[in-house]
């Protein structure tokens, strides 16, 4: 028995152990989120209403939850943010039969309430930044980081549309091309820097969505630890009161 567990764990390393030195094919980017920007959330939150929240839903976060917390008065909100008619205190969701979604896109677009949380925040800012023209795709674009994403460039309007910059490299002595950069053609409504800002708003927005409470969990956090700091310090003073005449 002994035996047949070691080979057998012998053959699993010998298919585990090159994919784990592969390591991912794409350096993720920074996205130097910060939750305390709140125009930055704002922001953010105005990208995903417009653009995303038509394919992709968030249904477990509410609208008036997402308005209080990154500082958008609720009547505003509700005004400029909510374009299907949902109450101000719904859950983030849209209108798009599942069943549709697979049709279209080959699979339904995933809930993004939690994404920041499953994929990380230098993820989703790389993904938002790897999009590159590829006539050979259904929407005309494919992405460095997700090959064969079955989503369009939704942002494109704001960005235009990347080429990718490729060399050609000798892997195992074949001549491959790859992917080592992408360069915009011009024609978004936004530069290169304001298109950067853009992305790190909604990954920023994604991130805060992804765990709300963060802030007020850490603030907390931080207040119990200098409540027991306190503690030590009174215990350990009555500890030396009630032991002073045995020592």
């Amino acid at each position: 028995m002994m035996k047949k567990l070691l080979i057998g764990l012998f053959a699993l390393s010998i298919n585990v152990l090159p994919a784990m030195a592969a390591g991912p094919s794409v350096a993720l980017l920074d996205a130097g989120n910060d939750l305390t920007d709140q125009p930055s959330l704002q922001r953010g939150a105005k990208l995903f209403m417009n653009y995303c929240v038509a394919c992709h839903q968030m249904q477990y976060q509410r609208y008036e939850r997402t308005f209080r917390d990154i500082g958008i008065p609720t009547e505003i909100g509700a005004e400029q943010l909510i374009f299907d008619g949902s109450k101000v205190g719904s859950h983030i969701t849209n209108a798009m039969a599942k069943e549709d979604a697979e049709k279209w896109f080959g699979a339904a677009p995933p809930d993004l309430t939690n994404v920041a949380r499953v994929r990380g925040s230098d993820w989703i800012y790389t993904y938002l930044k790897s999009f590159y023209k590829d006539e050979s795709r259904p929407f005309g674009v494919n992405n460095t980081l997700f090959p064969s994403v079955g989503m369009p460039h939704v942002l494109q309007e704001l960005q235009g549309l990347p080429t990718a910059i490729t060399e050609e490299v000798e892997v195992n002595g074949h001549t491959v091309t790859r992917i080592i950069a992408t360069e915009t053609d011009g024609s978004g409504e936004l530069s290169v820097d304001e298109y950067d800002q853009a992305a790190r708003d909604l990954t920023n927005f994604l991130e805060y969505v992804g765990e709300p409470s963060r802030l007020e969990s850490e603030a907390i956090g931080i207040k119990v630890i200098g409540f027991l700091f306190i503690l030590f310090i009174l215990a350990f003073m009555l500890k030396k009161e009630y032991w002073r005449d045995v020592h």
